[in-house]
This record gives structure tokens, C-alpha cells and sequence, in this order.
């Protein structure tokens, strides 16, 4: 129900994470019963945690550690690793120097390589992982050919908002249909917020959405774009289009995967609760010790040349990646033994796997 904001303007109510809470039902079952795992076209996860690509998150070493452990690691194909040979010095001073935004568009200032695209992505190749790489829409065209040749698995279309219907007057647009047609790997893109414009991704023959804007815990798109959505309405709206998406098109599924505002345990519950497939997370592997940014967190919106949305923060690190995953955990908060985490709250409401969990009930307050 709209809200009157004032006489010539309403509004929608909407729930964040924190606004709703799950219930637990009458039937209970053993965590070591339930499933996590979840499939996306032709490649099954064991745990339906995808990593963000941001360079304080994902470096070749930690995507592949990360897919070994059976969830899935998206690199940063305009990143650090893509810019340098060997960015470790340059991602000493990120986490240990006093990098303001200034030093962070210098820094980021240097010329995307392909070779270093490729090299990248073959590294993960080697290590008998599922691959994948996130270029930004503006990107994507330039820089397809490298990434698709290199052999990725998963291509990733990620940035703040991403349309269908894109309108320029300067440059040709990416027409998302046309691209994902003729381009033989499965494409996950993002992100989005509502209804309409995920029916719309849909339709361009994307494998899956991106709900959300990413980088929550870093980003300050809502301060310096006035752009954000309740991630609880945001999911159950696209979640509603998935559905509707099914019976449009005749039995074909788009995997919702909720990107944004998931920084602990319970938020990736309640994600799924709300009708996600999966979530795409940065703050809490960046907690892992092996994260390639020390226990400092930044985006891409970090270092926008001309209107950067994020900043540096202090995260702190908790444990390795094994243990943010698995536990044991050593603290109350939600930040380590995420998995452990989510079978317990499957099993507290008696649902054996994913797609069950999505029909468990939640109440606001």
C-alpha cells in the first residue's frame, strides 16, 4: 500500500533484512540433513555463496579456494589484477597505508590489460575450478572476446543499476539481448531492484539476476546518488518476476541472486527466505585472513574517476576461509560459519534444501 509522502508524491513501503525475521515451524530436522547446494545452467555449488568481484574479496588464489571449498569466486576483470603484473605491493599500501580516494583513481588509473584477462582466467582454469569474471556494462563489449576466449565459465555483467533499455546519445549501448544471444557462455547480470526491470533482464536470456547494488558495506550510493532499495522487498519483487518470467516463457528458470546489504549469516537466511537462489557477498570474505585486501574493504565505486560511491573500511579479519565458511566460529555476530548458520536455520524451520527454504515463512518487526 502507498504511503502519502507528501500531496504530490507517495510512496512504497518496503522491508530491509533487518525488518523481517524468519519463523520457525512446526517441524524441526537435523542440520547434517539439509542441502545447500544449487545449480546456475550447467554448473552445480554445493554452497550457494558467490563472492563478489571486488579486489579486496577475490584474487585468482582466493577464487580458486573458494570454488574448491564448493562455492564460486567472480574475479574482478577491470581490477588490480587485470591492470598489473603483480599488484601484491600495491595491495600492501591499500590495506596498510592511508589511501584516500585521490591515490585509489591513481592507482586505478592504469590501462586494463587483456593478456592479463586471460592470464587470470586461466590461472582458475588450471586449478579445475568453474570460472568466472565480472566486467562492468560499459566494459563489457570492449573486453568480451578476451574473457570469452579465455576459456570463463560464468559471465558476470555487474554494475550499479543495469536496464535493458539503456537509452544514450553519445555512444551505442549495449543491447543485452543481442549480446547474450550470441555469446555461448551462460551470463549472470546486475543489478536491479524491482519487478519490471528484472522481468525485463530476464527477457534478454540472462541465466541469472543480480538483486541489489553490491559493495553494501562499502558503497555510499544512497548518500551520493539518493539510490536504494530494501533488499527483503527487493528480492520478494524479483523473486515475483522469476515466476511470472516461468510461465511467460514456457518453463525457462532465471536464478535470482541477491547482491547487496548481506553481511552476516542471518542476512543470507533471510535472502533466501525471500525467494534468492543465492547471494553474492564481499564483508564477509574479506574477513577471511587469505582476502587479497587485508582485512580492508573497498569497491569499484571506490574509484570511480569522476563520482566515486564507496571508501575504504576497516573490517578486521576473523578467522581463514575454512572457518568464515564453516566455523568453528569464535564470535556471536554472524561473520564465521556462515554454512553451518544457514543449515541451522533450514533445519530449525524444517526445510531440507534451498528451494524449500524459500517458501518458509517470515513476519516484519
Amino acid at each position: 500500500m502507498d504511503i502519502e509522502i507528501g500531496t504530490a508524491k507517495r510512496g512504497r513501503r518496503a522491508y530491509s533484512f533487518d525488518d523481517i525475521a524468519i519463523v520457525p515451524s512446526r517441524r524441526t530436522r537435523d542440520p547434517q540433513e539439509v542441502s545447500t547446494a544449487w545449480q546456475i545452467d550447467a554448473y552445480r555449488f554445493e554452497l550457494p555463496l558467490i563472492a563478489a568481484p571486488m579486489d579486496s574479496v577475490m584474487s585468482p588464489d582466493t577464487a580458486i579456494a573458494l570454488g574448491k571449498h564448493g562455492g564460486l569466486g567472480v574475479l574482478d576483470l577491470e581490477g588490480l589484477w587485470t591492470r598489473y603484473e603483480d599488484p601484491e605491493k600495491l595491495l600492501d599500501e591499500l590495506a596498510n597505508g592511508p589511501a584516500d580516494t585521490k591515490r585509489l583513481q591513481e592507482i586505478y588509473a592504469e590501462p586494463i590489460k587483456a593478456e592479463l584477462i586471460s592470464a587470470r582466467l586461466q590461472q582458475v582454469r588450471d586449478a579445475g575450478v568453474t570460472v568466472a569474471g565480472a566486467l562492468s556494462p560499459q566494459r563489457t563489449k570492449q573486453f568480451a572476446s578476451a574473457v570469452v576466449d579465455a576459456g570463463v565459465d560464468l559471465f558476470v555483467i555487474r554494475g550499479t543499476t543495469v536496464s535493458a533499455e539503456h537509452v544514450s546519445g553519445s555512444a551505442e549501448p549495449l543491447n543485452l539481448k543481442e549480446f547474450i544471444y550470441e555469446l555461448d557462455v551462460p551470463v549472470i547480470v546486475g543489478g536491479c531492484a524491482t519487478y519490471q526491470a528484472a522481468l525485463h533482464l530476464m527477457r534478454t536470456g540472462a541465466a541469472g539476476v543480480l538483486v541489489g547494488f553490491g559493495g553494501g558495506a562499502a558503497h555510499t550510493t544512497r548518500e551520493v546518488l539518493g539510490v536504494a532499495v530494501p533488499m527483503a522487498s527487493a528480492v520478494a519483487d524479483v523473486a515475483a518476476a522469476r515466476r511470472d518470467y516461468l510461465d511467460e516463457s514456457g518453463g525457462r528458470y532465471v536464478h535470482v541472486i541477491a547482491d547487496g546489504s548481506i553481511g552476516r549469516s542471518g542476512d543470507i537466511a533471510k535472502a533466501i527466505a525471500c525467494g534468492a537462489d543465492a547471494v553474492m557477498i564481499g564483508s564477509p570474505f574479506a574477513r577471511a585472513v587469505e582476502a587479497p585486501g587485508r582485512g580492508v574493504h573497498w569497491g569499484a565505486e571506490a574509484w570511480h574517476p569522476e563520482l566515486p560511491r564507496g571508501e575504504r573500511v576497516e573490517i578486521g579479519t576473523v578467522g581463514d576461509l575454512e572457518s568464515v565458511l564453516f566455523g568453528p566460529s569464535s564470535v556471536p555476530d554472524g561473520t564465521m560459519n556462515l554454512i553451518g548458520a544457514l543449515r541451522r536455520a533450514m533445519a530449525t524451520t524444517g526445510y531440507s534444501d534451498l528451494k524449500e527454504f524459500q517458501r518458509v515463512e517470515v513476519v516484519v518487526g
